[in-house]
């Protein structure tokens, strides 16, 4: 055996190959290489191997008469024909739970996919948006994310704007390989998180997924709620940049961040446009704030006045950095450790508890 191998998440235990098929087949788009043991011996040498035992109806009886001890994570899975009696078998070993295929494949699914993911995490997720356009929140949720990181929290960034200027390209890593969200538009029900986090392209362990160069426009909104929920079992942080106009994936995004930033410019246009967005954004939005984008003019609004003018509670304030434009057209995201952005991001993250970071 392979002592460099990662260890074997998910045991399977059958001898009804039609059922072992089903589950080679669920384990497959959980990105999961299970154990498969064919016979009740083989399943009691491997009761303690793995983090979860799927035995099938085959094997019910033949194991609770064997009384196995005691240990979670095991669940019993038999068709629809199945009787009262594999309830019974399942209460005997104590298992957690019982799935009849196909009827509970979805279930069943999402029982492997946390399987493989190991210790459900509970991500900080923070969603950005413009009060208008040119706002500066697409280089925010990149400073959250980059600093988020450098804190040593486990950190995905997730661009939700197709139309945007593209995320991947101020960091400079539009040419490497990884999945982009055109590969993700079929993904529904539970994604794996750690098959997703091992797709994506990444900057020093910052997880990105952005867009690439295809005509792909809109994400039904099943994809966005999957993969934010995938990015969410998988980190400690999950910045989300989206964009202003409202469709279902979009409200998605909201619905499922803890808090949304709206980036405003302190001048008069720039509050009426984003007065706009606030009361549909209040539908969707949890945590509703604001971050006052100053400028360098001596005249305009104070960020005191955007957020009493939106009715909403100031999260910080920021003012641009000089010279970030153009190192980010050059492919280099690098914000000063103690300019201005820096500041405005690390007022955010303070703003919020996260988790302790468990990163390697």
């Amino acid at each position: 055996m392979d002592t460099n191998s990662p260890p074997t998440s998910v045991l399977l235990a059958t001898t009804n190959e039609i059922l072992l098929d089903d589950l080679l087949r669920l384990s497959a788009a959980a990105a999961i290489t299970p154990l498969v043991e064919p016979d009740l011996i083989g399943l009691r040498r491997s009761w303690h191997s793995c983090s979860l035992v799927v035995v099938g109806r085959d094997l019910a009886e033949p194991l609770a008469r064997a009384q196995p001890a005691p240990r979670p994570g095991v669940v019993m899975v038999g068709s629809a024909l199945d009787g009262d009696e594999l309830y019974r078998c399942a209460f005997d070993v104590g298992a957690d739970g019982v799935f009849r295929l196909p009827d509970d494949e979805s279930a069943l699914a999402g029982k492997l996919a946390d399987a493989v993911d190991g210790a459900v995490r509970t991500a900080l997720t923070l969603a950005f948006v413009g009060g208008c356009g040119g706002a500066g929140a697409t280089t925010l949720a990149s400073a959250v994310a980059v600093f988020g990181n450098r804190r040593g929290l486990r950190t995905m960034l997730i661009d939700g704007d197709p139309l945007g200027g593209g995320i991947e390209l101020a960091l400079g890593i539009e040419r490497d390989p990884g999945d982009r969200w055109p590969k993700l538009l079929n993904a529904s029900g539970r994604v794996s998180a750690a098959a997703l986090r091992s797709a994506l392209p990444s900057v020093d362990g910052l997880a990105v997924l952005s867009w690439d160069q295809s005509d792909v426009t809109a994400l039904p909104p099943d994809t966005m709620s999957s993969v934010i929920g995938a990015a969410q079992r998988s980190s400690d942080l999950v910045v989300v940049d989206l964009p202003r106009r409202a469709d279902p994936a979009v409200e998605e995004g909201f619905i499922r961040a803890a808090a949304t930033l709206l980036v405003v410019p302190c001048d008069v246009r720039s509050v009426a446009a984003a007065k706009r967005l606030v009361g549909p954004l209040r539908a969707v939005a949890g945590d509703l704030r604001v971050v006052a984008r100053e400028s360098r003019r001596p005249h305009g609004l104070s960020a005191t006045d955007v957020a009493t003018h939106l009715s909403l509670p100031l999260a910080t304030k920021v003012t641009p950095e000089r010279d970030l434009p153009v190192s980010m057209d050059q492919g280099r995201f690098d914000p000063h450790p103690r300019g201005p952005l820096c500041r405005a991001a690390t007022q955010i993250l303070d703003l919020f508890p996260t988790p302790e970071s468990t990163a390697a």
